[in-house]
């Protein structure tokens, strides 16, 4: 099995994943927070007010929007606070 290096904090690690166990909970923390930030959003952000908005990296949060299936929740979840007005 090959090594690769964690994209979080850079520690190698064997896995199919991109980030390392350790991290894995801390991503997916951020990605509820973010997506609770995103779906609360009235209007289009930058990348820099969701970081000051939510104490996320900005290179994660890069990470998280080019992520498909974690768009795909937001939108979805997006879609579903506005029926529910």
């Amino acid at each position: 099995m090959n090594f690769k290096k964690c994209i979080r904090c850079g520690c190698f690690f064997s896995s199919k994943d991109d980030i390392c166990p350790n991290c894995a909970p801390k991503d997916l923390f951020e990605m509820s927070k973010l997506k609770s930030f995103l779906c609360n959003s009235v209007e289009e952000t930058t990348v820099r007010e969701m970081s000051n908005g939510t104490g996320i990296e900005e290179s994660n949060i890069n990470r998280f929007m080019n992520n498909k299936d974690f768009m795909k929740s937001v939108e979805k979840e997006k879609n579903n606070t506005n029926i529910n007005l």
